[in-house]
């Protein structure tokens, strides 16, 4: 499968929607992303890509063999931690186990590295979130340990890992 990451386009706002319209997609994403997701939504969302800082936020849909798969991004943090990004990412349920989301974690941390002074790249998947975490140890990251009680999820309480990937300095 042709895997690849591109700017998001008003045109994905249909099947963004479709997308985030699951609710097993909303249940590993942190809250505040309306249910049921409108195109009406998802056109406020890929304008707020399009018009991000370019310095601080690197955002691109995920295409499998042409057909929206997914979003994932790259949020550069703040202050002392400026060289460090959050990496989050999703991927519609018709596509999972096939691989997409690995490629699409390696494609944007070779990006990363190769075109930002970032140096360490991290993500806090749910720890129920085992998908999540396979992708991210498959993609070369590095688990750190878990935060206990980090998050309340669904009215649960629920704990979350935390990975990083660090750019290898030569």
């Amino acid at each position: 499968m042709n895997v690849e990451l591109r700017k998001w386009k008003l045109e994905d706002a249909s099947d963004l929607a479709e997308i985030i319209s699951n609710k097993k997609i909303q249940h590993n994403l942190r809250d505040g992303i309306p249910y049921p997701y409108s195109k009406t939504d998802a056109e406020f969302f890929i304008n707020d890509m399009l018009n991000a800082n370019p310095d601080k936020v690197y955002a691109f849909a995920i295409t499998a063999n042409g057909e929206l798969a997914g979003s994932i991004a790259v949020y550069r943090q703040n202050n002392i931690h400026n060289r460090t990004g959050e990496l989050g990412y999703y991927i519609s349920e018709k596509f999972w186990g096939k691989g997409i989301g690995t490629e699409a974690v390696k494609s944007i941390c070779k990006f990363i590295f190769e075109n930002t002074d970032i140096i360490r790249i991290f993500a806090e998947p749910f720890s129920y979130n085992k998908a999540s975490c396979r992708v991210l140890e498959k993609s070369g990251f590095q688990y750190e340990g878990t935060l206990y009680s980090n998050a309340v999820k669904n009215d649960r309480i629920t704990d979350m890992k935390m990975y990083a990937l660090i750019k290898k300095i030569r």
